[in-house]
């Protein structure tokens, strides 16, 4: 039997649980549960790298080698998905050096009963960021299985270059801002930051978009579409921005003025209060 996208959903998953539960082990030894957010960037890369590596190998077994075009075009898209997977990992892992747990998991864990915060954690952090992980990266996995693509491919591309740069610029625009002792207990409201609350966001949503794009671009890969629409979702509404800023409001001076004035998400021109 040839292994296809469908046939490889059960494993796919099986990996994103592994990776997170690699996560927890490194959490325990840091004593923080932020530190799954280090290994979400990887977690698509190594998704990607199972269902390409289990493609390939189904292509051999029926002696139906992909074509140099095809191997060709899921390398270009390993290369994306290594430079957003790897930079933000790396990002993170510099940004958590020294931190204490983060506001956001520290809320999450007061659902856990005394006694069973391992459990509770293995359940509402990294098996749930495990699924998370798995059903975000569908279109990733749906351009491992296909070889055949059309003109969506590269604007598609173009899409999520667009997405890393502008989230590249936010994240070094913010760690300069923070590493300036001046600064301390501020309102980051430069560069991006100045036309939306959330530069590193909206850059996320922009490359899950291009990714999808780049999944139209072969046969049936609209129908992942849920994916980028679960990401944005996620980023907009759950547990990206509405939970940063409710802990920024609290420790960040004059952050109430830069609700009034700037965009929560998409990037604008500032309001005059």
């Amino acid at each position: 039997m040839r292994w296809t996208f469908l046939t490889n959903l059960p494993i796919a998953l099986g990996v994103a649980w592994i990776w997170t539960l690699v996560a927890f082990v490194a959490g325990r030894l840091r004593h923080r549960h932020a530190t799954i957010d280090v290994f979400w960037g990887a977690g698509f890369l190594v998704i990607y790298l199972e269902c390409f590596r289990i493609a390939h190998a189904g292509y051999a077994r029926v002696g139906a080698h992909s074509s140099a075009p095809s191997l060709v075009n899921r390398l270009i898209v390993l290369g994306f998905v290594a430079a957003w997977g790897l930079r933000l990992t790396i990002y993170l892992a510099r940004r958590q050096r020294g931190a204490t747990e983060d506001p956001r998991y520290v809320m999450i864990m007061k659902g856990a009963r005394a006694g069973h915060e391992t459990l509770y954690a293995l359940r509402m952090i990294y098996g749930l960021q495990g699924l998370v992980l798995w059903f975000v990266s569908m279109p990733l996995q749906w351009i491992a299985f296909h070889e055949r693509v059309d003109g969506l491919f590269f604007p598609g591309l173009v899409v999520v270059a667009i997405g890393i740069v502008f989230e590249a610029t936010g994240d070094e625009q913010l760690r300069r801002f923070i590493a300036d002792p001046a600064n301390r207990g501020t309102t980051m409201n430069r560069g991006l930051w100045r036309y939306t609350r959330h530069p590193n966001y909206f850059g996320d949503a922009v490359v899950w978009c291009g990714f999808y794009l780049v999944a139209c671009s072969s046969g049936w890969g609209w129908l992942t579409i849920l994916s980028p629409a679960a990401m944005i979702y996620l980023l907009t509404s759950l547990s990206g921005k509405p939970m940063l800023e409710r802990s920024l409001t609290t420790t960040r001076a004059g952050y109430d003025d830069y609700i009034a004035t700037t965009s929560s998400f998409f990037p604008r021109p500032p309001r005059s209060r």
